[in-house]
């Protein structure tokens, strides 16, 4: 194992805080066919989020109503006819929403820049991280997975004492942090970001943190790194962003440097390389070198999310890039999520939201 993975663990989760703004404070939910039709239909332009540091978590819960994570100013709720804020000030263990994701009862939960919070719809419970004095965590090694299970990014886990790199997990019931299993060489006191997980086929979960992959299918680990990959990086290094996993059952590996990698189960291949589009090729500006997210459309394209050059689309055969020229608002593309409806909205470095309409961009809010 390589001796300077600790320069690459380095965590930098940035908060800040906000007020939380709603034109008359009503929480009352709108019914789900009436949110369905309004993230499908005519784009109300006078509605636009007023968040300005990017855009790094999208999701439609079960009543079709759409949820915007943002990197420094909490969370919003579009619910079909306005947008509803919220921030630390109304109970968010932090202000960066890192993921979006709803339980089985239909509780909201937020994997934020410090902690794990849930919503009940009416009341915020900060379940690890916030402020001192928050809810203890179990520990173990009883790794195990079930198909309801949700899974958080565990922080580093060290900076509130827990020990070994590792991830949350909440069977339904309780919340437990988990610990990796560790490579020989790699020193447990080094704090990691988790900066994705996947549930794959199989009851397989990936874990991407800066510089790997974790793969757990219920039984045993299998670990994606520099070594393991043997992929010859020269300056560059593994350094995940993003991981995803594609109807074909191959994972995409989202890189901030080296591109896209692609594990298909038996190895391990550079993508970006490949197209001649990374550092190697055109140095510096290699425009599909730094990527920040990944998604499948309904006909089995893979796209890809920049920190520099927007959008790309591979469709088996060619890649195609796509621009603010196209109608994106930004040249980073932090995230990129596809709903019940099959279209894919994309969240944007300046904090706005574009959905693809089939030939271009639609700034949406």
């Amino acid at each position: 194992m390589h001796a300077n993975w600790a320069a690459l663990l380095a965590i930098v989760l940035l908060t800040s805080c906000s007020n939380r703004d709603s034109t008359d404070g009503d929480k009352s939910k709108v019914s789900a066919d009436r949110a369905r039709e309004s993230s499908a239909g005519a784009v109300d332009k006078s509605l636009q989020l007023k968040y300005t540091s990017g855009i790094i978590s999208i999701f439609e819960d079960s009543k079709g109503r759409f949820w915007f994570g943002s990197h420094q100013e909490g969370v919003c709720l579009y619910d079909g006819r306005e947008f509803i804020y919220y921030t630390a000030s109304d109970g968010l263990s932090d202000n960066q929403v890192r993921t979006i994701q709803e339980d089985q009862t239909g509780v909201m939960w937020f994997a934020t820049g410090n902690g794990i919070t849930s919503f009940d719809g009416d009341e915020f419970e900060i379940r690890t991280g916030g402020s001192p004095g928050s809810p203890d965590v179990a520990t173990g090694d009883a790794w195990h997975t079930e198909a309801g299970d949700l899974w958080f990014p565990g922080d580093g886990g060290m900076r509130r004492g827990i020990a070994g790199l590792g991830v949350y997990r909440y069977d339904g019931r309780s919340l437990s942090y988990l610990a990796f299993p560790l490579p020989p060489g790699l020193e447990e006191d080094n704090p990691c970001l988790v900066t994705g997980i996947v549930k794959g086929r199989n009851g397989t979960v990936w874990f991407g943190t800066y510089p790997g992959v974790f793969r757990y299918d219920g039984r045993s680990f299998t670990v994606i790194n520099d070594e393991t990959a043997g992929i010859e990086t020269g300056l560059e290094r593994f350094h995940v962003r993003c991981i995803f996993e594609d109807s074909r059952g191959n994972l995409w590996i989202g890189n901030n440097g080296l591109g896209v990698l692609l594990y298909d189960g038996q190895a391990v291949s550079n993508f970006t390389e490949q197209h001649g589009l990374g550092i190697r090729d055109m140095g510096p500006s290699g425009p599909l070198s730094r990527i920040f997210s990944i998604a499948e459309d309904a006909a089995g394209s893979i796209w890809f999310g920049t920190r520099d050059n927007g959008a790309w689309r591979f469709d088996g055969e060619s890649l195609t890039n796509f621009t603010i020229k196209d109608g994106l608002t930004s040249p980073s593309v932090w995230t990129i999520y596809r709903d019940k409806r099959e279209a894919l909205w994309f969240g944007m470095g300046d904090g706005s939201v574009c959905r693809f309409n089939g030939e271009s961009f639609d700034r949406i809010y």
